[in-house]
């Protein structure tokens, strides 16, 4: 079932308003220690099994604990994904703090206000909670279970019905939704599925409860050791920290603009790593247990 909010608390909006006890926050079993996927692959990667994102859909975090950077997923949420590229170029991010933070859960951050209670001035999104794919979306299945197959598009982890039933559908296409692996970005909202604006939150671990309740619109394919340095607290105690920076990695000078690549999903290499990651974890093995390596130069 999609998980819902609890009651609001701060000022009656509390965006993403869980609980430690009632969100069960915890860090998936593969995150205490991650190996990196290069070791646990029989080779490192080659030149064929990276792939090289759109600029236009890399968001570079600058922190003051580091650099994050995350890969936008149109395809999956095109309405958010667009909205925080606008407020990126805006600059409207530009110093705000993670006001509200949970160890093994996730940091929130994107509020004018840094408490919790305040948006920016454009309307506010709708829900893109799943979406419809097609056979023409790039997707890497990884696994099946009750009825269901768990993959990637892009970076972004995805649980979709399976595609042969897309020739029984109207639209050629089956329901599927982002899941809120470690490292995947969310929109936050209050209480009404609607409410959704400017904040949004990095996943510092696993929570499928998120799922088909919040919006999913990337995720993290370098820096997720940042995003688990940032202060935990609800509030931090201050100093909090803060985002110095959010930019669209397009539009950065390209004398300094840094070259992004992120394995390739449908390489030989990521084919033989999940093949380990799955003799290793055995029945317990979900796309969440999967590592992205990426390479930032």
């Amino acid at each position: 079932m999609p998980f819902r909010p609890l009651p609001a608390t701060l000022a009656g909006l509390a965006i993403l308003s869980l609980s430690v006890a009632d969100a069960a926050p915890r860090r998936p079993s593969s995150a205490a220690k991650p190996a990196g996927p290069a070791a646990a692959a029989s080779a490192t990667p080659g030149p064929s099994d990276w792939r090289t994102p759109d600029p236009q859909d890399v968001l570079v975090i600058d922190t003051n604990k580091g650099r994050i950077f995350v890969e936008l997923a149109p395809q999956v949420a095109p309405q958010a994904v667009e909205r925080v590229r606008t407020l990126a170029r805006q600059h409207f991010y530009d110093g705000l703090t993670f006001f509200r933070v949970i160890e093994d859960f996730m940091d929130q951050t994107g509020d004018p206000k840094n408490v919790g209670s305040g948006g920016s001035t454009l309307p506010d999104l709708p829900p893109e909670f799943s979406f419809r794919r097609g056979s023409d979306a790039p997707f890497t299945s990884v696994a099946h279970l009750d009825g269901q197959e768990s993959g990637l598009m892009g970076s972004l982890p995805v649980i979709s019905q399976p595609i042969a039933l897309a020739a029984m559908t109207a639209d050629a296409r089956v329901n599927a939704y982002g899941t809120f692996c470690a490292g995947v970005t969310g929109i936050a909202r209050a209480q009404t599925p609607n409410s959704g604006n400017s904040q949004f939150f990095l996943m510092r671990g696993t929570e499928t409860k998120l799922d088909q309740g919040y919006t999913p619109f990337g995720r993290v394919i370098a820096g997720q050791d940042v995003v688990r340095a940032i202060k935990v607290g609800e509030p931090p105690v201050a100093p909090a920290d803060r985002m110095e920076t959010v930019r669209v990695l397009s539009d950065l000078p390209p004398a300094s603009r840094p070259h992004v690549r992120v394995i390739d999903t449908a390489s030989a290499w990521f084919a033989a790593y999940v093949a380990k990651v799955r003799a290793d974890k055995g029945d317990g093995f979900t796309v969440c247990d999967l590592e992205l390596p990426s390479d930032i130069k």
